[in-house]
């Protein structure tokens, strides 16, 4: 029986992991593929002390694997946008299947990329691209495809909620934790992909455009970070029956479909408000099956290499017919679906609004809120904070379009009363 033939690019934390889980299970493997499915050449600038890579071919230029003609599949573990693109080019010029787990790069260069495997008749996999270990891809690409996908909400960074969930479990401060953070190895020396959602609308631009047949539209990604939540957001939001998490959420709606990425209240209730650490989820509402939820480990060595080899398995089992399943899911993009900017968006809101404790500040705020049609489910008072004679007023409303609340929150903001920037945060009830 031939066998298939692999080139691993890369031999950091996920490409070590993948050398090593496949040489693990190699007969696993092989009788769930049908076929002998091996690693033969390897490309990476340095050997991983990790790797006994024995007689496997190595190249320090990982063009080499692009370009050997005994190689099927290249996987492309370097991470990055621009060489990681060449290399994945360059392997689809030479027909071979590419797998990635480079959320970057999909959600960026995807639509090229995918034009290019069309035309040369091979097939890009990424489901290591979004929540790790999770096969959220093939969950909503092929397990979902009777459904008309209504929305999704995911938590799809680790660092982030890692965070979130020690400033809500102990009360602890962003900055504290974020230092934890670093020293564990969770969050890089620069955080900002991480803590300001950047990451996180990567791996949304991938999702949206599999549950809804879109082009991936990375830029049109509304981001939000958490870097500003303080641990008083945390607690008021904990009194109103919420927890905070950094959700990234797509909806379609009859006027195009939202893309973003902010800090979020949830009713403490649902199954994603109770997802902590640093584990990922994704919360799916089809119109058949109502609300799935997908759990589990979103980064990791040998995690993320799960779903790396599953696609390897997957592009070996059709090596002579690949292709089956459209790259996005959908044999032609719904071209004519706008993404809606986030103005447009209808959501709840949590305010947090630091006022005078002067007679007449909640009348104030009340009517500037009436005036421009915006009804207020909640609102708690608290005591003045120390002895500064200012006292933070919480609202929770109903739903409302953003472009209403910018105009609200820029009245309030004007009252000579509110003495600090007026904290906005998004609410959603996901409900099924």
């Amino acid at each position: 029986m031939k066998s298939v033939n692999v080139g691993l690019c890369g031999l950091g934390t996920v490409g070590s992991g993948t050398f090593n889980v496949m040489q693990r299970n190699l007969e696993d493997i092989a009788r769930r593929a049908g076929k002998p499915v091996r690693i033969t050449h390897v490309g990476a600038r340095r050997d991983n002390p990790a790797c006994h890579l024995g007689s496997v071919k190595v190249s320090r230029d990982i063009f080499d694997v692009a370009r050997d003609p005994d190689i099927h599949i290249l996987v492309e573990l370097i991470g990055g946008n621009d060489v990681a693109k060449e290399l994945v080019l360059e392997a689809i010029k030479h027909g071979k299947h590419v797998v990635t787990a480079n959320k970057s790069m999909i959600a960026i260069h995807g639509n090229e990329i995918f034009k290019a495997a069309e035309a040369q008749g091979v097939v890009v996999t990424y489901e290591a691209a979004v929540a790790g270990g999770i096969p959220i891809i093939k969950g909503i690409r092929e397990g979902l495809v009777a459904n008309d996908i209504k929305w999704l909400a995911g938590i799809i960074n680790g660092t982030g909620n890692f965070i979130l969930t020690e400033m809500q479990e102990k009360g602890r401060a962003f900055a504290d934790v974020l230092q934890e953070a670093q020293e564990l190895g969770y969050a890089e020396a620069d955080p900002t992909f991480d803590v300001e959602g950047i990451d996180a609308a990567h791996k949304l631009t991938i999702l949206a455009s599999i549950a809804f047949g879109i082009p991936l539209q990375f830029d049109k990604v509304y981001t939000e970070g958490i870097s500003q939540i303080t641990r008083e957001d945390v607690k008021y939001a904990e009194e109103l029956g919420y927890r905070i998490k950094h959700l990234g959420f797509t909806r379609k709606t009859n006027e195009g479909v939202e893309l973003r990425v902010h800090p979020t209240l949830v009713p403490s209730k649902r199954l994603l408000a109770n997802v902590n650490g640093v584990l990922n989820a994704v919360l799916v509402e089809g119109d058949a099956v109502g609300p799935t939820m997908y759990y589990g480990p979103g980064a990791g060595s040998e995690a993320t290499a799960s779903s790396v080899i599953a696609d390897i398995v997957d592009i070996a089992r059709e090596i002579d017919n690949a292709g089956n399943v459209p790259h996005l899911g959908y044999s032609s993009e719904t071209e004519n679906m706008p993404v809606l900017p986030v103005s447009e968006i209808v959501t709840a809101y949590y305010l947090r609004i630091t006022v005078k404790d002067e007679i007449g500040q909640m009348a104030n705020i009340a009517r500037i809120m009436s005036e421009k049609g915006i009804n207020i489910e909640a609102i708690i008072q608290k005591e003045p904070e120390d002895d500064s004679a200012v006292v933070p007023l919480i609202l929770l409303t109903h739903p409302v379009r953003e472009h209403r609340m910018d105009d609200a929150i820029s009245a309030m903001q004007a009252l000579e009363s509110v003495t600090k920037p007026i904290v906005r945060i998004r609410v959603e009830q996901l409900d099924g």
